[in-house]
């Protein structure tokens, strides 16, 4: 099992002193408003409420490019890092991404490489070239009604698209995951996925991600984030997740043992997510259970990944 690599040393699992979250975007175009990246320090012994989560270059437009820019040259050592997309597409349901295409990838790396490659020449880490590809868009539901043949496996009991393990550990939790498949729809997270694909893809030497590669006893560390677990943690509902308003994000900062923050009016949802999922990865980063979920083996973190805090 991965979760064996763990460290638990003086009852530590991690050795993490910085926690960033980062809600991400697949949206066409150069600037985004739905990326927003927010970043804490941990605990001190004995405080009863950490510091509140900042946000990074507040009230800007980030593009893609300049997220990954960020992880790369400015990130603190030894941070925790959530990054809210899919880190892969589904392996497991059907032994391969991308069944009876010959040049399926065999694992994560190679998934993200070839999305990268296929998409050289799209702006800020686009996607569109794997969406329009003549045989890859076979496997997605896109805009227009277009669903490709192989959207389904044969035999599928719901028409919701194919899900990773950690989807369906998610949809035990009482959360409704989308197929990375699925490209349509304002819930969707599949160009995010595709997108955030070429973007580990070029953190290859900078930053390990977990558990595609083991948790490493110093330094940073990229995970799969789900925000729907953070606001969960942090008093939400599943169903009624999202957070607009600074009372609302001061109830579940509080609830993560955070301090407050000063802001009385509107919050965008983007914002929130990063600022309440940075507080919850510090609270819960020494989890064993989170490290070790027993439904992970080695095949499944070299091919599907694994999204933290889903057990």
């Amino acid at each position: 099992m991965v979760g064996q690599e763990t460290r638990r040393a003086s009852g530590r699992v991690t050795h993490f002193r910085h926690f960033a979250a980062i809600d991400w975007s697949g949206a066409a175009g150069e600037r985004h408003k739905g990326i927003a990246i927010a970043i804490c320090d941990g605990a001190e012994q004995g405080e009863q409420h950490a510091p509140v989560p900042r946000l990074v270059r507040r009230n800007r437009d980030w593009s893609r490019t300049e997220a990954l820019q960020f992880l790369q040259d400015e990130l603190p050592d030894d941070t925790l890092v959530g990054l809210d997309l899919g880190m892969a597409l589904p392996f497991m349901d059907a032994g391969a991404f991308f069944p009876d295409w010959p040049e399926s990838p065999p694992d994560a790396r190679s998934l993200w490489a070839m999305v990268d490659d296929i998409c050289a020449d799209n702006v800020d880490l686009g996607v569109g070239s794997v969406v329009d590809h003549p045989e890859l868009c076979r496997y997605f539901r896109r805009h227009g009604g277009r669903e490709g043949a192989q959207f389904h496996l044969p035999g599928a009991t719901h028409r919701r698209g194919r899900f990773r393990l950690t989807e369906e550990a998610q949809a035990r939790m009482g959360c409704k995951p989308y197929s990375n498949f699925n490209l349509v729809g304002a819930a969707q997270v599949g160009k995010a996925s595709l997108s955030g694909m070429r973007m580990l893809h070029r953190l290859a030497g900078t930053l390990p991600v977990w558990p595609v590669d083991p948790l490493p006893d110093t330094g940073s560390v990229v995970v799969e984030i789900y925000t729907a677990l953070a606001a969960i943690a942090g008093g939400r509902r599943a169903g009624a997740s999202k957070i607009r308003t600074g009372a609302e994000l001061n109830q579940a900062l509080a609830c993560l043992g955070s301090d407050s923050i000063v802001h009385d009016g509107a919050i965008d949802d983007h914002s929130a997510d990063a600022i309440v999922t940075a507080a919850w990865l510090r609270k819960v980063a020494n989890n064993p259970q989170f490290w070790s979920p027993k439904a992970l083996t080695i095949k499944i973190a070299r091919t599907e990944g694994w999204t933290f805090g889903a057990v």
